[in-house]
């Protein structure tokens, strides 16, 4: 949608994982178990064995279950939402070859009630809040299990053709537990058909080859050629080249040093042109750690890179065997507590030893949430700008919220 000619331009590309996304691919199986044992007539005995063989997995971690349950229960509550529920299903594949070309995928979870269409997204990472609104992820499953409904054949068809009719709005959630983040949208099915056919045109473009290069933050994120890519190097490296322009109606406006020296301004930055620098120059910082990160991997792969070379990092010394180290030293008369020292756990910590609820009715009271100091943030941050005037009271009470 952004970058139309990046699709055929990573094929050339290896595909690659990481221990982030086999454990966000275990965390959905665990939701999928969880919403069949919920919603589908899954039995206790079949969702304990199936739940028992991904609780085997290197990628599972106790942490998945919290969640999953958190996943359910948003589930749970937008479903209570409508008068008249059809249907509540995990995990549906979506066929969306009508707007992209072989395309599929795969929606977490849909929901059918009343007139609306809604399906709900789930993301286990942990990094920053993923935004629902005009999400083109989340129309395109829409997009996919609206079709499903209107064919004789298609995933739905134990349903009659009027609940197809029926279906007048779509809305969409992108859940993220880890980060106690809920973000929803909402369109009607007449234009979110209409955008199916902005998207339709893009695919095709990017599918025949005949896209254009257009790097941004978003769409260079999870590309496979991000690293290497020309068109992303050429811009950034615009930001090295670029003077500006000399406005002399605007004084903000005049960038140029000679201008400025000539007009008796200060030879500083206008707050304006800060504000342009810093996103300009948080997109140099992540293309240039994606350039070392691509070095270093070429450099251990053989290949050359001019002017750099691997080297071994910093270690730290550790024991082969601790515990044998531990009984050697205390056969020599080493004092336990030489050896040893005793640390109070975390808060976290102990809250997930005692349980949240039992936490809170135990040492509720004693606990208070600091207010956060000031940290610079993007203007689509949906926190509240820092109040200078609420930081006096040094912080509240935590509510469990």
């Amino acid at each position: 949608m952004r970058c139309t000619a990046a699709p055929k331009f990573e094929q050339q590309f290896p595909a690659s994982s990481s221990p982030f996304a086999e454990e966000g691919t275990t965390a959905h199986e665990v939701c999928e178990l969880y919403v069949n044992h919920t919603f589908c007539g899954m039995s206790k005995r079949s969702f304990n064995a199936a739940l028992k063989k991904v609780q085997a997995k290197e990628s599972y971690n106790p942490e998945m279950m919290e969640t999953a349950q958190f996943y359910v229960n948003f589930i749970t509550e937008r479903a209570n939402r409508f008068k008249r529920v059809h249907l509540i299903q995990a995990e549906v594949n979506v066929d969306l070859s009508r707007w992209i070309p072989e395309g599929k995928g795969q929606c977490d979870n849909t929901i059918i009630g009343d007139d609306t269409l809604h399906i709900t997204d789930y993301k286990h990472g942990k990094g920053v809040p993923v935004s629902a609104e005009d999400n083109e992820q989340m129309r395109l499953y829409a997009l996919g299990v609206l079709d499903s409904l209107s064919k004789p054949g298609g995933y739905y068809s134990q349903f009659p053709p009027a609940i197809y009719g029926r279906i007048k709005r779509v809305t969409m959630a992108i859940v993220q537990p880890r980060l106690n983040s809920v973000s929803e949208d909402e369109i009607s099915v007449d234009d979110l058909l209409a955008w199916g056919e902005t998207a339709r045109e893009k695919a095709v473009t990017a599918y025949e080859g005949m896209g254009e290069f257009c790097p941004g933050e978003k769409q260079c994120k999870f590309c496979r050629a991000k690293s290497v890519c020309r068109a992303r190097a050429m811009a950034q490296m615009e930001l090295e080249s670029a003077a500006g322009s000399v406005t002399p109606n605007n004084a903000n406006g005049i960038t140029d040093p000679d201008a400025r020296k000539a007009l008796g301004l200060p030879p500083v930055l206008t707050d304006a042109e800060v504000g342009d620098l810093l996103k300009r120059g948080e997109m140099l910082v992540e293309w240039y750690n994606d350039l070392r990160d691509y070095a270093l991997e070429a450099l251990l792969n053989g290949s050359d890179i001019p002017g750099y070379k691997a080297v071994e990092g910093r270690s730290a010394r550790a024991f082969v065997n601790q515990e044998a180290a531990f009984a050697i030293l205390e056969s020599a008369g080493i004092p336990e507590e030489q050896l040893y020292k005793t640390e109070p756990r975390t808060l976290a910590e102990l809250e997930k030893v005692v349980g949240k609820k039992r936490f809170a009715e135990l040492v509720g009271a004693q606990v208070v949430k600091p207010r956060g100091k000031p940290t610079l943030a993007d203007m689509a941050d949906k926190r509240e700008p820092y109040n200078s005037a609420a930081s006096e009271f040094g912080g509240v009470k935590d509510d469990g919220q």
